[in-house]
């Protein structure tokens, strides 16, 4: 493979940047354009330690003082021979010790291109590789822990093990199948099948985990719902930090959805306010109450407000209908006035109730604590594993559907033979999520979400 090379750090002025060199001619360019202070080519250093010396050019003219890091081949990132200069963080310095590397022999790295050559070269499964991206984009402690772990090989070692499960039923109708000479026991349907069941167990348990990991990823996408002026906008503002949308004593002010992302506690909230729900003959209006209503279908997490200075009327009640059976937390907003809401009716019909002044920021931190009783799991489901993509997910989906078949036909009667194509193919689905197994458009795939680099 050719000699590669990359800022690593991001494409800003700063105190430091650091340029990657990986591939067999790093030290040989290292050597061209480095003058130790001690006296010391690159190429003499041993892995994992540092130089202090100077850039210098085609005329041994000094560039700019660093600090240069030698990994030594296969104990690096990528497992080859890397270099790291840490400059000064100018764009400009940067970018002219940059063109001098690629002038002595080394070609500009791809997207993700160091960390696939990880993954080549055995550093890490593709789940792990997809980790590091989840790292870099962690936004707080529970997107870093699940990030972790999965880097870890959380998931590769929950995929193995079911993968494992799957080889060992293979290998048992193999030996059966090819040595019926031998004194190999007889695969028994009943005996197979309950094996089988294991598997089908083991992955949709699995696949369980991707909405969790997803919201852990993503956020939870959550909408903000109720009548027109119960207080919706106040509530997006108050935690938003900023007046996002517009709040009027005029219903139907917000029409459009508006949208933020918001922090609470180890939460990302993914908001949208929607419109008030209400019976309107405004076109517009009516078309964003249709909108919220969609929004609320695909929504993780609903925040139905009611005012509680108002009694329920129908439209209320139609919205409480509307919300049986979905991820909901009732918010009875505008405490600090005359209470005449139905309190008892409210408590009667959800599970999860907040009572707030979003106009004084009252009530917020019990809001959190519910969301964080919903949302936030045990510490020890990160090393479990969790499914962090939809690609692993279609790989499990893909696995389980095979499997599932396999069961099909061994309840049928059929063949065995026609059972142990099934469970081949479910195998390789595993072997394509951890890379084993994966086609070049797959790994591609995946890399070319990575930044320039990494």
């Amino acid at each position: 493979m050719s000699t590669i090379a990359a800022v690593a750090t991001p494409d800003a002025v700063g105190g430091i940047s650091v340029i990657r060199i990986s591939g067999e001619k790093s030290l040989e360019i290292a050597d061209k354009i480095f003058k130790n202070y001690a006296g010391k080519a690159p190429s003499q250093m041993d892995g994992y330690t540092c130089a202090y010396g100077q850039i210098i050019n085609d005329n041994n003219e000094k560039i700019d003082d660093v600090v240069l890091t030698v990994f030594r081949n296969p104990k690096s990132y990528t497992g080859e021979d890397v270099v790291e200069v840490s400059c000064h963080g100018g764009r400009y310095i940067t970018k002219k010790i940059l063109r001098m590397i690629y002038k002595c022999g080394a070609e500009p790295a791809q997207g993700g291109e160091f960390t696939k050559r990880a993954f080549l070269n055995g550093k890490m499964s593709l789940t792990q590789a997809e980790a590091v991206m989840d790292i870099i984009s962690s936004g707080g402690e529970s997107q870093l822990r699940y990030a972790n772990a999965l880097k870890d090989g959380a998931v590769f070692r929950r995929i193995n093990k079911i993968k494992e499960g799957i080889v060992n039923i293979l290998a048992d109708l193999a030996a059966w199948a090819d040595f019926p000479e031998e004194d190999v026991p007889e695969v028994k349907p009943e005996v197979l099948g309950v094996q089988i069941d294991r598997v089908v167990k083991d992955l949709i348990k699995t696949l369980d985990t991707y909405d969790h990991g997803r919201i852990v990823r993503e956020g939870i996408n959550t909408v903000i719902c109720g009548k027109p002026n119960v207080g919706k906008s106040t509530l997006m503002n108050c935690l938003s930090g900023y007046q996002r949308s517009i709040v009027t004593d005029i219903a139907g002010t917000t029409r459009d959805i508006i949208e933020e992302n918001v922090r609470i506690g180890e939460l990302t909230l993914r908001l949208s306010d929607t419109a008030g729900i209400r019976e309107t003959d405004d076109i517009i209006e009516s078309m964003g109450v249709d909108i919220a209503y969609k929004k609320i279908d695909e929504a993780d997490l609903i925040l139905a407000v009611f005012d509680s200075t108002s009694e329920l009327e129908p439209k209320d009640f139609e919205i409480i209908e509307k919300l049986k059976n979905k991820n909901c937390i009732a918010v009875i907003n505008k405490i600090d006035g005359e209470t005449k809401i139905d309190k008892d009716f409210i408590y009667s019909n959800f599970k999860n109730i907040v009572e707030i002044s979003a106009k004084n920021d009252e009530g917020i931190e019990r809001l959190q604590k519910i969301l964080e009783d919903m949302f936030l799991y045990d510490k020890s489901e990160a090393s479990d594993g969790i499914i962090a993509n939809e690609r692993q997910k279609n790989c499990i989906e893909k696995a389980l559907s095979n499997t599932i078949e396999a069961k099909t036909i061994l309840e049928n009667g059929e063949m065995l033979d026609a059972v142990t194509v099934m469970l081949d193919s479910a195998a390789d689905n595993l072997m394509e999520l951890t890379g084993e197994k994966s086609s070049e458009k797959v790994i591609d795939d995946v890399f070319s979400r990575f930044c320039v680099g990494k």
